[in-house]
């Protein structure tokens, strides 16, 4: 069982840790509300990861496998990103110096967007198809519902960490930075958010359109 938590608590580190959509909405936020801010869409986005930890330990998760479902999330966490660009893109135009917002509005806007991002992030779903993979690689063929609740447990208290030192280290680092940085620091962000969508979009295209993943017929051969 020490096994299992411990797989859950790496694995738990390795996915917050990876720079993403989640990462940059969290400096940008972190610019405007601190501490709170940034702390905020953490705490959201753990909403979102705990929804498909959720989904994926009770084999629920293996349903949103089915293009039906992947395509509509996708395309929505493209809309979304793409919204965050424009919107970041147009606080670059009119801040140009780090001005702390601690309401609660602000608050509540980090939290949403910590969720949005987490929800329509179509990566959560090969993270939790491939969770079999992961016990299974510990010798936990036949997941119980113990070993569900230890893994997820392990899951969120690595997430929880991450979200408390994410939020600590970038508002230091925000903090000590020059005030004209913070005009770079959204555009940063606002193209940041671009490419993540541009990307995203581009895999989509792959998987649903690209010519290459097209049903191909049959080959007819002639008899000799």
């Amino acid at each position: 069982m020490f096994a299992l938590f411990f797989t859950a608590l790496l694995l738990g580190f390795i996915f917050n840790a990876a720079p993403g959509a989640v990462f940059a909405e969290t400096i940008r936020q972190g610019m405007r509300g601190g501490f709170k801010g940034a702390l905020a869409v953490q705490i959201g986005s753990l909403v979102g990861d705990a929804l498909w930890a959720v989904l994926g330990l009770t084999g629920v998760g293996l349903l949103l496998q089915w293009d039906l479902l992947r395509l509509p999330i996708g395309l929505a966490g493209v809309l979304y990103l793409l919204w965050l660009a424009w919107d970041a893109w147009q606080e670059a135009n009119k801040e140009f110096s780090i001005k702390l917002d601690r309401t609660n509005t602000h608050s509540k806007n980090a939290l949403r967007s910590g969720i949005l991002l987490s929800i329509t992030n179509p990566q959560n779903v090969a993270y939790w198809a491939a969770l079999g993979s992961a016990m299974g690689a510990i010798g936990v063929s036949d997941p119980t519902v113990s070993h569900n609740l230890i893994f997820f447990t392990g899951f969120m208290v690595a997430s929880m960490l991450w979200a408390f030192l994410c939020a600590g280290i970038i508002t230091q680092v925000l903090q000590r930075s020059p005030r004209y940085w913070t005009n770079l620091t959204y555009r940063a962000c606002a193209i940041a958010f671009l490419v993540l969508a541009l990307a995203l979009l581009r895999n989509l295209w792959s998987l649903y359109v690209s010519p290459q993943n097209s049903v191909q017929p049959p080959a007819i051969h002639s008899e000799p």
